[in-house]
């Protein structure tokens, strides 16, 4: 597999497994740990609104932060330095997260762990793909970055394939803490290996001499960050003092999105400054940037609004034969029919309070009974000894697993494809991949549009193939789109500014995630749930139309800069 690659890729495909299985087993169980009223666990017992909005704001800032990760190691750190801070940020983070609120943690606790990853993030993710770019500096490499960004985008997704299984043991064997501690350990061993690969990835880790005419470093925090606070508190206040409660569905939103103002403001102003030599660059991936918001937007779904599908509108009865095997790899998630204080919610999924602003129980089976006809309910115990009728299950967060696997086995075949179309000088240009990308991830969407129709609007559970039919057509558009977006950032970036505009592409990254939360949070206000995964399909479709309007430029652009079409 890495044949005809740098000695460095391994090392940096390795790592990144390595963080990634930390980054995606905490997403994959956030909405679920948020959510989970169980008495017996830890979860925190937020309303599905609420979850979604700290969901939505947190992916935000994972993927704002690496405007700044960037621009330090550009100039001050250095690519490896900065992954060092990153990672031990993530990995305290992650620990700290294991800390349970309601045996000796506090929510501060849990805000603090939060701000770890969102930090160290920051360092970690747009230092690490730079790092993979400049592996293919050399002359002899260059033909191989498409692919080379392939394979260390598989690295990715071997790490967030295995890690919702690690969580599901861990969780229902002990607790979500234990999940938690799984992630920062994960991070750990990541950081150990890349130390050990130091040798083969330090001719890529070279500081670029800032040009005549490039604002300080302290300058631009000073520019850009003091107005994004700035911006970020009218954001929060503005909406109150005007008597309304938000712009934008929440006070979050609201302060993030003003928040994006000064920074983005600061990217137009980059490519205005910019010498002539390198306007045009810059200002084609401005333009790709600006569109594929909308691609993360709907993907970043997945942790939030899909995953409410796979706990309620999903079958996940265990098969029979497979359940003593699921038992033992903690893969079973047990429900029974006895009753006991459920959470009332709205139907938007919210809890009702009293006059008192408790939240309001009531006595019924677990949640996952309420749209299974009675003639589906069990008659014996899931295991023996249980005092009521129960169901094993298949936990949540293993569906998330489904993507991740799909890369797995799917990226060779991508790769093989477009090396045999290249072959034949028929390869679609990077930003071609870009536009089909986009157009696939928007028939993802239609999949769920008939999954709805298919379940009776929710009124029934479903087969879990829609849903992994539709993760297996979003895989396509993701490789399509992801790798071939870092490549190409790395590809026309000017080299004095590569993490710099690689945390650009992750500034487009946060502003779609944000817009992931808020479109989940439109969730609660369709009544019928096609209408909801129809605004996604539109959205993707426009965006892909966009891109394909702008290839004559930015064919010309890769022409002019490369010598690529």
């Amino acid at each position: 597999m890495f044949k005809n690659h740098p000695k460095g890729l391994p090392v940096l495909f390795f790592t990144e497994m390595w963080e990634r299985f930390g980054f995606y087993l905490m997403l994959g169980i956030f909405v679920l740990y948020m959510t989970d009223t169980n008495p017996e666990k830890s979860g925190l017992g937020f309303g599905e609104p609420e979850a979604y909005d700290i969901y939505g704001t947190y992916l935000a800032l994972v993927y704002l932060t690496p405007f700044v990760g960037g621009l330090l190691a550009d100039r001050v750190l250095g690519y490896r330095k900065a992954i060092f801070i990153g990672g031990i940020l993530m990995g305290l983070g992650y620990l700290g997260l294991a800390l349970p609120v309601s045996a000796g943690g506090s929510m501060a606790t849990f805000w603090g762990a939060l701000a770890l990853i969102i930090v160290g993030n920051g360092f970690f993710k747009p230092n690490i793909s730079t790092l993979v770019g400049n592996l293919y500096s050399k002359p002899e490499y260059r033909s191989y970055k498409d692919a080379g960004f392939s394979i260390f985008y598989m690295g990715i997704n071997i790490g967030a394939f295995v890690c919702n299984f690690v969580a599901a043991y861990l969780r229902n064997k002990y607790d979500w803490g234990y999940a938690f501690a799984a992630a920062g350990i994960g991070m750990f061993v990541g950081l150990i290996w890349f130390a050990f690969g130091q040798k083969h990835t330090a001719e890529a880790d070279v500081l670029r001499p800032v040009r005549e005419g490039d604002i300080p470093t302290g300058k631009i925090l000073g520019l850009v960050f003091i107005p994004a606070f700035i911006f970020g508190a009218l954001g929060w206040f503005l909406p109150g003092l005007l008597g309304m409660e938000s712009f934008i569905g929440s006070k979050s939103n609201d302060a993030f999105l003003f928040a994006c103002v000064p920074v983005t403001y600061y990217y137009v102003s980059l490519w205005a400054r910019a010498p002539k030599d390198e306007k045009g660059p810059i200002g084609a991936l401005l333009s790709i940037m600006g569109v594929v918001v909308v691609f993360w937007a709907v993907f970043h779904q997945n942790g939030s609004a899909l995953t409410v599908w796979a706990r309620d509108y999903t079958n996940r009865e265990m098969p029979a034969a497979m359940v003593g095997l699921g038992d033992t790899l903690g893969m079973v998630e047990v429900v029974d029919t006895s009753e006991r204080a459920v959470t009332k919610l709205d139907l938007h999924g919210a809890p009702i309070l009293d006059d008192k602003g408790e939240k309001i129980t009531e006595m019924g089976p677990d949640p996952y009974f309420r749209n299974l006809a009675k003639e589906r309910w069990p008659s014996e115990p899931a295991r023996p000894g249980a005092s009521a009728p129960g169901l094993n299950l298949i936990s949540t967060e293993l569906f998330q697993s489904i993507n991740p696997f799909c890369i797995v086995w799917v990226t060779p075949l991508v790769v093989a494809a477009f090396a045999w179309l290249r072959r034949r000088r028929a390869e679609p240009s990077t930003p071609g991949k870009i536009s089909l990308g986009l157009f696939i991830t928007g028939l993802s969407t239609l999949v769920m549009v008939a999954a709805v129709f298919a379940g009776g609007n929710g009124a029934t559970k479903i087969s879990g193939m829609w849903l992994v039919s539709s993760y297996m057509v979003v895989t396509v558009g993701e490789l399509c789109l992801s790798p071939m977006g870092l490549s190409l950032v790395s590809k026309l970036s000017p080299p004095r500014i590569t993490a710099l505009m690689m945390g650009g592409w992750f500034l487009s990254t946060a502003i779609g995630n944000k817009l992931s939360g808020l479109l989940s949070g439109l969730w609660g206000i369709y009544e019928h749930k096609a209408t909801f995964f129809m605004i996604n399909f539109a959205a993707c479709v426009v965006a892909a139309g966009a891109i394909y309007l702008m290839l004559p430029r930015l064919k010309r652009v890769m022409r002019e800069h490369l010598g690529e079409e």
